[in-house]
């Protein structure tokens, strides 16, 4: 298994460009199943969850094509309505996406259980609500859950929480419903609306995109599109964070400055201070960073929602940019139980964190760190504890990077772009360096 060799402490500086937005990508690819004419999607991140979700497609019949290094090409004519490969679907949360087109295109879906991060319980309540309201029978044999109904039918639907993926699928479910549906309390985040905006494009009628309530028009059937997905504003959020603990200035290019209003008030709470440069965002991590104080001097919270909240994927980062500014600051996740629990490998690290509970942590800055030996419980966490090695003083080792590397693009060669002393090794050659010390 790959490791990540971190030498922190070193001041980096340079130019660094989001790379398309994960969360987009995958519900995009799934989508390129409600058509038997192919569906080009561009800026799609190479990263190990679409590459599973692509293996997902091409076993139930999909036909894929590289054409450029991030440009896919999906034709989905040979398509039927089988049974995803259970192995392939169990690594990736977004195998749930595939209920929705092809429960819309073939009238039926057997799926197995989504696979993803550990970070608490996620449910697939909402989902199934959404597929009933539009007249579906939902049945669980074993662990598989199916799908069916004669014929989809537009309803008004009321998520019981706006969740994106289910969301998501109850778009890509209404789209081929006879009749109208109207989706409220739907999740908008970025990426969402990249879909919306992709099954516009194939046909689709929707109308409120960027909002919580979705009016969709059911069309007979969807074409063939060429679609750019926006660049990934929780990346943009990681960079932005990177530059703060490790006290340097970056350039961001091309950053979804649309979707950053409320990650750069989170930011600018901890102290980080980031300026608009001819559509780049420059964060200024080399200036003093204090967390900014409440009125009266009640202690600050960072806490995530709903879009356009701020996002419960910066959490994390969120945390470890905490540990290097000075003063207080109460982080608040609400969303999932366990994503807070990465926090005993920073405190081993030197940082000043006490877990109320695990949705809130107290955070005290500034906190000089060390190297350490850590491993990536998920995605997120996994980046911010390579921020946090980056930080440090010292050597530390990342186990389980392929967690990592599930969100983020050849993430090493690109922080050494900026300076970073980092390597990627296989764990035999970490394991004899420890036997020969």
């Amino acid at each position: 298994m790959p490791v990540f060799e971190v030498h922190g402490g070193t001041p980096l500086a340079g130019s660094i460009r989001p790379t398309g937005n994960k969360n987009a990508a995958l519900p995009c690819l799934a989508a390129t199943l409600l058509t038997p004419e192919p569906v080009t999607l561009e800026n799609v991140p190479r990263i190990r969850d679409v590459e599973t979700l692509l293996e997902i497609l091409v076993s139930l019949g999909a036909e894929v094509e590289w054409t450029g290094a991030d440009v896919v090409t999906v034709t989905a004519a040979a398509v039927t309505a089988g049974r995803p490969d259970p192995a392939l679907a169990e690594r990736i949360r977004a195998s749930i996406l595939l209920a929705g087109p092809l429960l819309a295109r073939f009238g039926m879906v057997t799926l197995p259980p989504p696979g993803g991060d550990v970070i608490g319980r996620r449910r697939l309540d909402t989902h199934f609500l959404a597929f009933q309201g539009m007249g579906a029978e939902i049945a669980l044999t074993g662990s598989d859950f199916q799908i069916r109904a004669k014929g989809l039918q537009g309803s008004d639907i009321f998520l019981d929480e706006p969740s994106v993926t289910a969301t998501e699928n109850a778009v890509m479910a209404a789209v081929r419903a006879k009749g109208r549906t109207r989706l409220r309390n739907a999740a908008a985040e970025p990426h969402v609306q990249d879909l919306c905006r992709l099954l516009v494009a194939m046909g689709a009628r929707i109308h409120g995109v960027g909002t919580h309530t979705l009016d969709i028009e059911g069309v007979d059937e969807l074409g063939g599109a060429t679609y750019r997905i926006g660049a990934d504003h929780i990346e943009t959020g990681s960079f932005i964070g990177l530059g703060a603990v490790t006290e340097s200035e970056i350039r961001i290019q091309d950053a979804p400055l649309e979707h950053l209003d409320s990650t750069l008030l989170g930011f600018r709470r901890l102290g980080v201070e980031c300026s608009v440069d001819e559509g780049d965002l420059v964060v200024h991590g080399d200036r003093d960073r204090e967390i900014r104080a409440d009125a009266f001097g009640h202690v600050p919270k960072v806490d995530d929602g709903p879009w356009p909240a701020f996002p419960a994927d910066l959490t994390s980062i969120a945390l470890v940019t905490a540990t290097r500014s000075r003063g207080t600051v109460l982080i608040h996740e609400k969303m999932f139980e366990s994503r807070m629990f990465f926090t005993d490998k920073l405190v081993g690290m030197g940082a000043q964190i006490i877990l109320c509970d695990p949705h809130r942590a107290v955070v005290v800055g500034p906190a000089e760190l060390r190297g350490a030996s850590l491993e990536s419980p998920d995605i997120r966490a996994g980046m911010a504890l390579l921020l946090a090695a980056l930080a440090a003083r010292g050597r530390s080792v990342i186990h389980n990077i392929r967690q990592i590397e599930r969100g983020y693009e050849r993430i090493d060669e690109r922080l050494r772009g900026l300076g970073a002393r980092i390597e990627r090794h296989e764990l035999e050659s970490e394991v004899g360096e420890e036997e020969g010390r």
